[in-house]
């Protein structure tokens, strides 16, 4: 019974610590507070449609594509983080401390920047991929549905926060978490340009 839980357990714990569904409430919640029940539900299936859309697609097809188009981790890393430093600008410049900011501006915050880069990003499909050459396909499918499962739920009880926290606290929130958007950004940057300067 343990053998054949092992390459599931192997390769959901990996992906569990990549996807960081806990990490991404709180950025969530700053994007998502001032948003009504419906649309904040479009917003939470939007984000676990793409996250998974997009991690399953790169764990069948990733090595092909990126082979054929000569594109590297590093490459993925650096345009994340430009598009989401780009986000994270117009949010804190944009004067306004809700959601809103992104959807009125035309942008689906739960395609961009939550289903990816945030839940589904370098770290996950570079993740998908390595589970797939250790234990298989179908254990690394498995657990890349049940970690999108387990971000539905974190996402859809974030409210118990938003009413601990209050409007006011929210607002002050919104703002340090943009500015948290803007560091990851930076970092995923950071990361890519240091993977480019090691592959020379």
């Amino acid at each position: 019974m343990l053998d054949f839980l092992k390459p599931y357990i192997s390769t959901f714990i990996p992906i569990f610590a990549a996807v960081d569904a806990l990490g991404n409430i709180p950025i969530f919640i700053a994007l998502t507070n001032s948003l009504n029940k419906k649309h904040k539900r479009k917003v939470i299936q939007e984000s676990v449609i793409t996250a998974t859309v997009s991690a399953v697609a790169f764990m069948f097809l990733g090595k092909a594509l990126l082979r054929l188009l000569g594109i590297t981790v590093a490459d993925f890393q650096i345009a994340g983080g430009i598009l989401l430093l780009v986000i994270a600008i117009h949010l804190l410049l944009s004067g306004k401390h809700k959601g809103s900011a992104l959807t009125e501006a035309g942008l689906e915050v739960g395609i961009f920047p939550l289903g990816t880069p945030l839940v589904t990003g370098p770290a996950v499909l570079t993740m998908t991929l390595m589970m797939v050459d250790s234990f298989g396909t179908v254990p690394t499918f498995i657990s890349v549905v049940l970690n999108m499962f387990i971000v539905w739920l974190t996402f859809r009880y974030t409210d118990f926060f938003v009413r601990l926290m209050g409007e006011p606290g929210m607002k002050a929130f919104a703002k340090i978490m943009y500015i948290l958007l803007a560091a990851i950004a930076v970092m995923m940057m950071r990361r890519g340009i240091m993977g480019f300067l090691l592959s020379l």
